[in-house]
This record gives structure tokens, C-alpha cells and sequence, in this order.
């Protein structure tokens, strides 16, 4: 199968054009390099021994995504472009609902244009918003916190409209939980721009010593320490999750969705210790206030998955917190000239 990825050089996507290339499936990747690094190509052609099909631009850019259509044979589209970082998406609203949402409507008009009607969309966790009861299930109600999380909230919605208003589509949502870890090769992993958003890479920053500790936001949550509770899922394993999605796609028509995590929950203490057990590298930290709407603990019921996709996680903490130390250690100023 040709699979077309959006966003195939940034964190999540890099891992799952390696993933998709080692089932045999070939890639084309179409990126603008905006929250990632050009040399992630290099890194993934000398992984892979292929050379990457890659075409820079943007998805608000329909001439642009036409042309890629025009040229290519494309199968099935894995979509994860888009802006990410919650806190700037409740600075700069309109920026996100216009990347995320318009790019998306762009993307599917254009698939629609040419008859390709196989896609996996890069959902999130978030759309389960701050009122439903643990462990998270698909077909509870969704909602958001923030406008990052409203734009996954309406793709979806946008998605299942689609495949309702048109049975020929082929439409997997794969609500991810907080992807750590990197590939266990240590050439490439998350390299996120200014100050991290995710906890993962703050710590391994911490490690390096481009920053001089870790701030833990609030311990007074209702938790097994009072730290922040999250469901942390090795990006590997996610990447084979994007695999059996696709396969999922082939066999059964209609609007799909599933939890991509490991059905437990690691606070941030835990995960420090777990950090400094595994690398033994000490991880100084200090509590503050909580960010505005943090909520206590968050997790996955993976059941769905399992029993439809055959998904189940195979990586552990362990190698989560080894496999990101790993990158980090190796790639302390990020992507370099190789």
C-alpha cells in the first residue's frame, strides 16, 4: 500500500513512517517542517536504507496538495500535521482553528477529488475533556479544555460526518494518550521548540543540562502522590498502532475509533523515579502552582483496541524512560548537520 503521511517527519510521524516501511508498505511523506527538522529525513532514510518521497508545503496550500495527488498513486492517508502545543492554542485561537481545522478540510476535499477514501486521522486524548469518569472509553461524550483540544473535537466530528454522509470511506480516529520514548536506535525522537510542552522531554532537558531542573506543576492533586496522573504509551508502540489502524481501514468500512494507551496511569514522581532508577541521572524538581486546567489523572480502557485491532503495548516504563534518555543524551542540541 503507497500511505501518504502529513506531518511524516515530526515526532509521532517519524516513528510511523518506520513502522509502516518495516510492514511493507511504501511512503510518501509531505511535511512543511514547521514543528520539525528537515534532517529527520536523513535520519529516516539511513534508518530505513529507502530514500524518502518528500514533498515540503503546507495542507492550507491546495494547489499545492493537489499537485502531490496529481503526481502520486496514493493509497491511504495517515494524517498527524497540525499545531500541537495547548498553551499557545488559548493565545492564538484563530491560528490553530485555522491550520488544524481548514487543513484538514483541505486534506479531505482533495482526497475526495481523487477517490482516496482510506484515512487515519491523529485524534487525542483530550476530547474526553475534564468530566467523564476514569478509565476513558470511546463512546463517551467529547469536549475540551482548551482550543487545541476542540480542533481534534470537531476533525472528529467532521470525520464521522463524512463517512456517514458517504459509506466508501474508510476512517480510523486514534485518540492517543502521551506518547514518550524515541526509537531504541537513538536517531530520532522528540524535539520539541522552546520550552517543552510535554513532561518527557522537559526531564531528559533536565538530564542534559539545558535546563537546571524540573518544575512539577502542583502535588496536591487527588492522586497516589498528588502529582499529575497520565497514561504514558512508548511512541514505537504507537507507530505499530497507525499499522493496524490501516489494516483495520482495508477490512471494514464506516467511521472507527480507538484508545492508543497502556491502561495505567504513571504520576510525574513516579516517572522521575523511574527516569533516574533506569539512567541514573539525578532529576531536580521543584513544585509549583498548578497550570489552569490540569485535571488529576487521566488514562486509557484499551479494551476496543485490543479486541478489534489487536492492538496491545509491548514496550515498559523502563524502556520508555531509557529509549528518551537515549535520544537525548545522543542529540543534546537536537538535529545536527550529519
Amino acid at each position: 500500500m503507497r500511505v501518504l503521511v502529513t506531518g511524516g517527519a515530526g515526532y509521532i510521524g517519524s516513528h510511523t513512517v518506520l513502522a509502516l516501511i518495516e510492514h511493507q508498505h511504501d511512503v510518501i511523506i509531505l511535511d512543511n517542517f514547521s514543528n520539525s527538522h528537515p534532517l529527520v529525513i536523513n535520519r529516516l532514510n539511513e534508518l530505513s536504507g529507502q530514500t524518502m518521497k518528500v514533498y515540503t508545503g503546507d495542507l492550507l496550500d491546495k494547489s499545492f496538495l493537489n499537485n502531490v495527488f496529481e503526481q502520486e498513486t496514493i493509497d491511504a492517508v495517515i494524517h498527524f500535521a497540525g499545531f500541537k502545543s495547548v498553551g499557545e492554542s488559548v493565545a492564538e485561537p484563530l491560528k490553530y482553528y485555522e491550520n488544524n481545522i481548514t487543513g484538514t478540510l483541505n486534506l479531505l476535499e482533495v482526497m475526495k477529488a481523487y477517490q482516496i477514501k482510506n484515512l487515519v486521522f491523529s485524534s487525542s486524548a483530550t476530547v474526553y475533556g475534564a468530566n467523564n469518569p476514569l478509565p476513558f472509553k470511546e463512546p463517551m461524550p467529547t469536549s475540551a479544555t482548551n482550543p487545541y483540544g476542540y480542533t481534534k473535537v470537531m476533525i472528529e466530528q467532521i470525520l464521522n460526518d463524512l463517512a456517514v454522509s458517504d459509506s466508501t470511506w474508510s476512517i480510523t480516529n486514534l485518540r492517543y494518550f502521551n506518547p514518550i520514548g524515541a526509537h531504541k536506535s537513538g536517531r530520532i525522537g522528540e524535539l520539541p521548540s522552546g520550552i517543552p510542552n510535554n513532561l518527557m522531554p522537559y526531564i531528559t532537558q533536565v538530564a542534559v543540562g539545558i535546563r537546571s531542573h524540573l518544575s512539577v506543576f502542583g502535588n496536591d492533586f487527588d492522586t497516589i502522590d498528588g502529582t499529575g496522573v497520565r497514561d504514558y504509551i512508548h511512541v514505537l508502540d504507537l507507530a505499530r498502532g497507525h499499522v493496524l489502524a490501516l489494516k483495520k481501514n482495508q477490512e471494514e468500512r464506516g467511521a472507527k475509533v480507538y484508545n492508543l494507551g497502556t491502561g495505567h496511569g504513571i504520576s510525574v514522581l513516579q516517572l522521575i523515579q523511574a527516569f533516574e532508577q533506569e539512567n541514573h541521572v539525578k532529576i531536580p524538581y521543584e513544585v509549583v502552582e498548578r497550570r489552569a486546567g490540569d485535571i488529576g489523572e487521566v488514562y486509557a480502557d484499551g479494551t476496543k483496541a485490543k479486541e478489534e485491532l489487536g492492538f496491545q503495548t509491548e514496550q515498559t516504563i523502563s524502556d520508555m524512560v531509557r529509549d528518551s534518555w537515549n535520544w537525548q543524551k545522543n542529540n543534546p542540541n537536537g538535529y545536527t548537520q550529519d
